[in-house]
């Protein structure tokens, strides 16, 4: 059973940080690429970033580029997004998502077949 779970949301200040993780389990990680989206209340789902199956490609939303970054480790079946510089327009919930690709990337949410639960990330001004 495919399985993605999203930790590490909380409540930040402004100018916070934040790294999120989502641990991947009944796939073979390394043949995914992935990505993160959120969704604020009243606001449909949006990307926020992209990483392809070994790393070497990611993609960013211009509303985080420079402040997030999102990397994985294939040894640990774990995609992260660090998040600084927090914003209250940051708040949402995170999800991770998964599709089976070695061949490229996407900030759209079609092209994910595999979601995790969410986890919620608030940022106080």
């Amino acid at each position: 059973q495919v399985q993605l779970v999203e930790s590490g949301g909380g409540l930040v200040q402004a100018g916070g940080s934040l790294r999120l993780s989502c641990a991947a389990s009944g796939l073979t990680f390394s043949a995914y690429a992935m990505a993160w989206f959120r969704q604020a209340p009243g606001k449909e789902r949006e990307s926020v970033a992209a990483i392809n199956w070994n790393g070497g490609r990611t993609s960013y939303a211009d509303s985080v580029k420079g402040r997030f970054t999102i990397s994985r480790d294939n040894a640990k079946n774990t995609v992260y997004l660090q998040m600084n510089s927090l914003k209250p327009e940051d708040t949402a919930v995170y999800y991770c998502a998964a599709q089976i690709s070695r061949v490229g990337i996407s900030m759209s949410s079609e092209f994910y077949n595999t979601w995790g639960q969410g986890t919620q990330v608030t940022v106080s001004s």
